[in-house]
């Protein structure tokens, strides 16, 4: 650094100043939220609320019944088991995300103590990098990393990868005007914080710090909490409010007919059934948008009206009736009521949700992604667009040969003779680059990364240019610059030989030689040219020459007598990764739109486009534009265009953001991959964020998911286990509603018929622990299908629930409550002590039925739904429900609810209000009940069949 004593730098008071002005070179990291507040937003749920409310009228009713009526403490195993739900739902979720984010701590480590080189009091001196202030004058040298955003004072053949910031690799810098490139992302003479120096050196004064920096704005912009709605959380929202409603008019319509039943009004009950439901229609749908307590109000005041007009009535018609057996009554019913909302209410599904999001974040890391936020697992499955970085993403970030026609070679391999010696020995001295050799099984390249793939050539030839460089003595040397567009080395070989080296751009290089040019007419290097710069590759020629001992000793002498010898072309890329294109194939395939958005060329750009796929002869200049002219477009434009767009070439940061912004508007569900600080924003505001695992510490920070080995593959086993966990999520629902369906309407139904409820309090909370809880883990531990892959993205307007799966539960679950009302009319009529008695036994009066005849009404309800469990496990999946192939949890989950149902009824039936059944019962009700899975079984057989 020849003119580096020429800057006297900031004084140490004028360092306090500027620190106290601009602040310090640190970018202010996100403030992390307390994890007990972390924890409390798990309860924003809309299903956990639900759940919560009902826990809380469940503690009310079972506290009556304790110290009022006497009630055993069974009385308040419901409350518990609930909220145990809750707390099981809201900790597992909340532990599994801790642990992520702990992982995800120790792949994001950021160093802000990396020493830097700066000018201060006229002294050279070594500082952290947190110190650097505005207005020092900073050392930049091959290797390192800007540490704040300067202006170059100074530069010689500075070359600066921006591929964190722009996607561009490789940038030429400059100090001086002449050399400005107007298309340059950011001005030649700037370079910017976290940027690395490739080549060259210079001196630069630092006008940014910190959050100031362009790579700081980025890092805010990506801190901005966009609260984007997930898919689910959207879909999850509109099911509980269905679910609420729906419950809470039965429940409403229950205490009116039983309080009309009390005063024997059956026929008045079920006149006013009609005009009731239109009421509660009304309170609760036409006034979907009020808070459930608004709701809940409601209906509250309306019961204290009604129950006065009741008691007014009674005083009318029977004023010798006992008030207090009224009151009872009512009471009662309020808690069948109460029940009835506790059955309807999938205590399960968030248990469910977070079951299946856990399993597929601890799978996906084993497959090297890691997910930091759970609702990203399924989130990956409802992706409509993936908008994606080229550089480091699509491509290997690394610069390899892509051919050397060297034309006195036979093969491209280099060999034992002359010539071959000649060309190694000239790109391993002609070059400013090395190659670290730390790690063999994946060697990097310091300096120039093209000058470096020529190393790695070298490399894979077998060759050592480091030893080459060493038993050579350098005589004179010409820097490679934008305006000669070549470099030169003059070496001494041991044996005293003099060799001229030139390796520049093709043509420059190609006119320095001798009329004949080694025989090679210049159109064909033209075609080869032409050929390669299709391809977007760079290209660099090679020429050498003998020197004789009489002749000049220097280069640009020697060079100026246009007598070297042509050798040959080498073309370079950075290279597509092997996985990308049959990655990108199979996430179009799946209905993915894929969009590259990138700081290269447009020509680059649009051949990586073609190399992965994506970029088709049938594609126009409609479906590519450049930063600048995205940019200008406005809104209704950018609207109108956006879906036909496929690449955006000379990127800025927040053209991506913008860019996700739209689709977002579209209701378009948007992944973003991407690897450098210039993602950041888009990484953020995109429902899916992915950064790669050698990306910078903005991108993984902002990211909701990491790839750890850089794969584009695991992108699209991202989504195959989104489809697949959203899938296991609507299995559930079919099952779990299925269930509720049956269980509120037998509830309902023996309200109006004036008897008592058909299932106890404790057998309606150990349907919901096997439906929901038991259920929710079977389901929810389903392995992935590769066959989702073959649908396309569902609409983020379609309902979680398709019309098949309403359907489904409405059908199935109208024909179980038909089945129970029919065995409940039988056993209100007759009196048996065993199954095979109802073969002779008459049908006989109306009576209430025994705690034997309601054990087996329990148990044909439990083991029906259990079949069923098969049938919801093959939805769907158009195969077998008893494939059972990677269903282990499956199994193992059926196995305990059996053995739970065996307990309940044979080992502690006062505790659940049952009796224990003779073994003949157990046999009937087990063998009949799993004709529900076997009819489903022969249709799907039959259908494979006709198909065939």
């Amino acid at each position: 650094m020849t003119n580096a004593n020429n800057y006297k730098g900031l004084t140490d008071k004028e360092v306090v100043e500027s620190r106290i002005k601009h602040g310090s070179n640190i970018l202010t990291p996100k403030q992390k939220e307390p994890l007990w507040l972390l924890y409390l937003k798990k309860y924003k749920d809309p299903l956990i609320i639900i759940l919560l409310i009902a826990g809380m009228l469940s503690i009310g009713i079972s506290c009556y019944e304790y110290y009022w009526l006497n009630a055993g403490g069974a009385i308040f195993f419901e409350p518990v088991g609930i909220f145990v739900a809750i707390l099981l739902a809201t900790g597992l979720s909340f532990v599994f995300e801790t642990l992520a984010d702990k992982e995800f701590s120790i792949l994001n480590h950021v160093n802000d103590e990396e020493p830097v080189q700066v000018i201060r009091n006229g002294h050279t001196v070594g500082i952290p990098q947190k110190d650097v202030v505005v207005g020092d004058i900073l050392l930049i040298e091959t290797g390192e990393e800007v540490p704040a955003d300067a202006e170059l004072l100074e530069a010689v053949t500075l070359k600066v990868d921006e591929s964190t910031l722009t996607g561009e690799p490789i940038c030429d810098k400059s100090a001086d005007e002449a050399d400005y490139d107007k298309e340059a992302t950011f001005p030649t003479n700037h370079v910017m914080r976290g940027t690395k120096v490739m080549e060259g050196h210079g001196v630069c004064r630092v006008y940014a710090v910190g959050d100031k920096t362009e790579n700081g704005k980025v890092f805010v912009a990506a801190q901005i909490d966009n609260s984007v709605k997930t898919p689910l959380n959207e879909q999850l929202d509109k099911l509980g409010r269905l679910i609420s409603n729906i419950s809470y008019t039965i429940a409403g319509a229950i205490i009116i007919a039983k309080l009309l039943v009390f005063f024997n009004w059956e026929a008045i009950a079920w006149t006013l059934l009609i005009p009731v439901g239109i009421f509660f229609y009304l309170i609760i749908f036409k006034f979907r948008n009020w808070k459930p307590v608004t709701c809940i109000a409601t209906i509250a005041v309306f019961f204290t009206v009604f129950i006065g007009f009741v008691l007014g009535i009674h005083e009318i018609i029977e004023p010798d009736q006992d008030v207090s057996t009224l009151m009872a009554y009512a009471l009662q019913t309020i808690m069948i009521a109460v029940t009835l909302i506790v059955v309807a209410v999938p205590e399960g599904l968030p248990m469910a949700v977070t079951l299946s999001l856990a399993y597929s974040m601890r799978r996906m890391l084993k497959s090297n992604n890691l997910v930091r936020k759970m609702h990203a697992c399924e989130t990956m499955g409802a992706t409509t667009v993936i908008c994606t970085d080229k550089t480091g993403t699509l491509t290997k970030n690394q610069m390899q040969v892509y051919k050397a026609h060297f034309y006195d070679l036979q093969s491209e391999r280099l060999g034992n003779d002359y010539m071959s010696d000649i060309i190694a020995e000239g790109i391993a001295v002609n070059s400013t680059a090395h190659l670290d050799f730390t790690d063999t099984n994946k060697m990097s390249v310091l300096g120039n990364p093209t000058e470096g793939a020529l190393l790695l050539w070298l490399y894979n030839n077998g060759i050592n240019y480091v030893s080459i460089k060493n038993n050579v003595k350098y005589i004179d040397e010409i820097p490679f610059s934008t305006e000669r567009k070549y470099m030169a080395t003059l070496i001494e070989k041991l044996s005293g030989e003099k060799v001229l080296y030139v390796k520049g751009a093709p043509e420059i290089v190609y006119s320095l030689c001798n009329s004949t040019c080694n025989n090679i007419a210049k159109e064909a290097i033209d075609s080869e040219l032409t050929e390669y710069q299709n391809q977007a590759m760079r290209t660099l020629g090679f020429a050498y020459r003998i020197i004789e001992d009489n002749e000049a000793q220097a280069c640009e002498d020697l060079i100026s007598t246009n007598s070297l010898t042509f050798l040959g072309i080498v073309a370079i890329s950075d290279p597509v990764r092997e996985d990308v294109p049959a990655a990108v194939k199979e996430c179009m395939d799946a209905g993915i739109s894929i969009k590259i958005v990138t700081g290269d060329t447009s020509g680059t750009a649009k051949e990586i486009g073609r190399q992965i796929g994506l970029w088709t002869e049938n594609d126009t200049e409609r479906n590519i534009i450049t930063g600048p002219e995205f940019a200008a477009l406005t809104d209704e434009e950018l609207t109108e265009r956006i879906m036909d767009l496929k690449i955006i070439s000379r990127a800025r940061p927040m053209d991506k953001k913008r860019l996700v912004e739209t689709l977002q508007k579209l209701n378009q569900v948007v992944a973003v991959t991407g690897d450098g600080t210039n993602d950041a924003p888009a990484l953020n505001t995109a429902h899916v964020g992915l950064s790669m695992g050698d990306g910078t510490a903005v991108a993984k920070e902002a990211s909701d998911i990491t790839i750890v080995n850089n794969s584009f593959t695991s992108i699209s086993r991202a989504v195959m286990w989104g489809r697949s966990l959203y899938r296991n999520i609507q299995r559930f629902l079919l099952f779990q509603l299925t269930v509720n369906v049956a269980a509120c309407l037998i509830v309902l139904i023996g309200a109006f018929m004036g008897t008592k409820s058909p299932l106890t309090v404790t057998q309606m909370l150990w349907v919901n622990l096997i439906m929901d809880t038991f259920g929710a883990i079977a389901l929810a531990s389903l392995p992935p299908n590769e066959m989702v892959m073959n649908d396309k993205p569902r609409k983020r307007t379609d309902f979680i629930l398709d019309r098949s799966m309403i359907k489904n539960i409405i059908g199935v679950g109208v024909f179980f409550f038909t089945i129970l009302v029919l065995f409940l009319y039988i056993f209100m009529h007759t009196d048996i002590s065993q199954l095979t008695e109802l073969i002779h036994e008459p049908i006989g009066p109306k009576h209430e039925i025994t705690p034997y005849e309601q054990t087996l009404l329990f148990s044909i309800f439990v083991w029906t739904h259990l079949w069923y469990m098969f049938n919801t496990r093959g939805y769907m999946s158009g195969g077998s429900g008893l494939n059972l192939k990677g269903c282990n949890g499956f199994i193992y989950i059926l196995c305990i609810i059996t053995a739970g149902q065996i307990i309940i009824v044979e080992i502690m039936p006062d505790f659940f209000n049952c009796t224990p059944m003779h073994w003949k019962d157990w046999l009937i009700i087990v063998c009949t009940s799993s004709l529900v899975m076997w009819i489903r079984e022969a249709r799907q057989i039959t259908l494979k069949r006709l198909k065939v």
